[in-house]
């Protein structure tokens, strides 16, 4: 089976990739810039706008995992562009191939599109999916951890000083990256249980994680017991400004991401819960949170 994967160099792509190849399967990755050869994968040169990039991406291809996407910009119009614009372009690539399957990783946040720019584009990447003729399954990941990822890399490194901050209401989701992977690669046969559904996983944990649960689980991975300072969305919206100055375009905390984490539900849904005969959440988060320490550690990066 060959394979059709956008957004492989990154941090969940790279997962799905290293996933795939132990499964046997045949990818056919979209790399912006060119990339070390690898056994089991064909890279294609271009990027979510380059029309004959995605055609030679396309040839030959069983299905596509759509894992590209912005998850930081500087304006609704970055998104727009990255997120929207981009995910057209797939579809339109995918059927101008007649590639049948389509699997989309889109996002928690789609379910609260006012809250921020992201969120709104990928609610709307999952309308343009939706209106498509393709075999067609979303997928809407909460918070992705796990080697590799920068985002809660943050987290880790305050955990290491003993303060961790988060906002100050709420409960979320989460799922290891492997977990994560191994489901968008059951969904790529499709059936009647996936066709035209939107899953939204998680690590098993009933009613997600309290901010401060989250926090003590980071801290215990690093073998600390942080401090948890609960900030208001006044105060993010402060910091992320801070941020902003002193890192620019690098800033991980922005003001649309300020937007989101301060909402207090992002836990999945159960009645968006993947069937429990097809996938269910394999790596216990706390034992995956320490495992990702390790890899941190392992880099340099902490």
């Amino acid at each position: 089976m060959t394979i059709a994967i956008t957004g492989a160099t990154g941090f969940v792509g790279q997962a799905v990739c290293d996933l795939a190849l132990t499964q046997g399967l045949e990818l056919r990755a979209l790399a912006r810039k060119p990339q070390a050869e690898r056994t089991g994968v064909e890279w294609i040169v271009g990027n979510l706008h380059d029309t004959a990039a995605l055609a030679r991406l396309m040839h030959g291809a069983e299905a596509v995992l759509h894992v590209a996407g912005l998850t930081t910009a500087p304006d609704a119009a970055s998104f727009e562009h990255g997120n929207v614009t981009g995910t057209l372009n797939v579809i339109e690539a995918a059927q101008a191939a007649g590639v049948p399957r389509f699997i989309c990783v889109s996002s928690l946040a789609a379910r609260e599109p006012e809250l921020s720019h992201y969120g709104a584009s990928k609610l709307r990447a999952e309308r343009l999916v939706r209106a498509s003729p393709l075999d067609w399954t979303i997928v809407r990941p909460p918070t992705v951890y796990g080697p590799r990822d920068r985002d809660m890399l943050e987290l880790f490194r305050m955990a290491r000083w003993g303060v961790i901050a988060t906002p100050k209401e709420g409960r979320s989701s989460i799922i290891h990256a492997t977990d994560l992977a191994r489901l968008l690669l059951v969904l790529l046969p499709g059936s009647d249980m996936v066709t035209h559904q939107t899953f939204e996983p998680d690590d098993g944990r009933e009613r997600g994680w309290s901010h401060y649960e989250l926090a003590r689980a980071l801290g215990w991975a690093m073998g600390r017991r942080p401090h948890v300072l609960a900030l208001s969305k006044t105060t993010m919206q402060r910091a992320a400004r801070l941020d902003g100055f002193f890192r620019r375009g690098k800033a991980r905390l922005t003001l649309d991401r300020v937007g989101y984490m301060s909402h207090p539900d992002w836990v999945a849904d159960t009645a968006a819960k993947v069937p429990a005969a097809l996938w269910q959440p394999q790596i216990e988060t706390r034992e995956g949170l320490k495992a990702t320490v390790a890899w941190y550690r392992e880099q340099g990066l902490l």
